[in-house]
């Protein structure tokens, strides 16, 4: 097993060369994890462990490297919530209306994006935001000082909602 505790760089601008890249497949949802045990697509066993300040892995890093091989990290794409707010007024108000959720918000270019749940779909379509469904790969989260939480019993209220709406 290797274990790894930084980022060396990432394939789109550092100098591989000849390298082979050995992926590492993550979830969307696992870039944030301070440890972690996977295996990559050729079979090698890695050991993730963050002691200081926690990173989030994004698409192509570099996680370890030598002569002959290059262990990089490919996020998965994952159903999501796609926007493209017309105005100013309609970034803020979804981004709030997002935020106020507490669910993870990444924004690429000029679209906001979320990872898809029925019930905040169907919101922004009655608020004619019109959202589309897409398989992204979900990268460059926007980062805040509040941490994501729960209140009370440890399921959410969009949860609940959730499974109200499809029983």
């Amino acid at each position: 097993m290797i274990l790894i505790n930084s980022i060396q760089g990432n394939v789109k601008s550092a100098d591989i060369g000849a390298r082979v890249v050995d992926l590492l497949q993550l979830e969307w949802f696992e870039t944030g994890k301070k440890i972690m045990r996977r295996h990559t697509l050729n079979g090698c066993e890695i050991g993730w462990k963050v002691v200081k300040e926690l990173p989030v892995l994004q698409d192509g890093d570099i996680l370890w490297m030598d002569e002959n091989t290059v262990i990089a990290v490919s996020i998965l794409p994952a159903a999501a919530i796609v926007l493209i707010p017309a105005t100013m007024l309609d970034m803020a108000t979804i981004c709030y209306e997002i935020g106020n959720k507490h669910l993870p918000l990444f924004i690429v270019g000029e679209e906001v994006l979320v990872p898809y749940e029925e019930p905040l779909f169907r919101w922004l379509e009655a608020k004619g935001y019109a959202p589309k469904q897409e398989q992204r790969v979900l990268t460059n989260m926007l980062r805040s000082n509040v941490q994501p939480h729960e209140h009370g019993s440890g399921t959410t209220l969009f949860s609940k909602i959730l499974q109200l709406t499809t029983k």
